[in-house]
This record gives C-alpha cells, structure tokens and sequence, in this order.
C-alpha cells in the first residue's frame, strides 16, 4: 500500500512540475546530455532504522550513473539538516547528489556543463 501511495505522489509531483524543474528536464530528456537516461520524481527505496521501507523522491535521477540532481527552491533555506540527512543516506546507497539553487539555472548551459562533467 505504501508503495503505491509513494508512485501515485511521484506521478503528481511529475505533472506539477516547477519552473526550474521543467527548464532542466527540457534539456536532459530524451538522452539528450551525453545519451545519459534521467527520470524525473522516481521513488527511491532505502530501508529506515525500524526496518520499514522509506522512500525518497529525487528531482532527477541517471540509474546509469548513479547520479541525483535536486533542485533548490527556497524551501530548502529552512531545512537544511533534512537535505543534509537525506543526502547522507543517498550517499550510502552509492549515489552521487548534485544540487542546484533554482537561481543557477537561469545560466543554463553553465548547469548543463557541470552536469556533464559528473557524467
């Protein structure tokens, strides 16, 4: 049942895409940089300390190269210990976060280019 529910809220989150989310996916999808696959708002099972399963869902993520890349609205000025935890445990799982404050992407390519260099 918690599966479902977290797939159902990660297809919500796809549909309402923010502005910076829809910028960056217009030029990564399709194996558009470096024919690297990204999915957008794809649950990610870990296991908590009760055994139970959690998941979290990324802005993006390349299965391939084992790389997230989240996006940073002002929300995340207020919760930093959280990112910090959820980064952590991301890093456990072997995975490579990337963030980007929404404000970077109004250099795109400079994005883009920084992405690249980790894939």
């Amino acid at each position: 049942m918690e599966k479902e529910r977290i797939y159902k809220f990660a297809r919500e989150l796809r549909i309402n895409q923010t502005p910076a989310e829809k910028k960056l996916w217009e030029h990564i999808r399709n194996r558009k940089l470096k024919k690297c696959k990204f999915l957008r708002q794809h649950p990610i099972p870990y296991r908590s300390f009760n055994n139970k399963t959690s998941y979290f869902i990324p802005d993006f993520y390349c299965v391939e190269k084992k790389l997230i890349i989240e996006l940073d609205g002002k929300i995340h000025d207020f919760q930093k210990e959280y990112d910090d935890n959820r980064e952590a445990i991301l890093k456990d799982l072997d995975l490579r976060v990337l963030r980007f404050k929404n404000e970077e992407l109004d250099d795109i390519y400079k994005v883009l280019e920084t992405i690249r260099g980790l894939l």
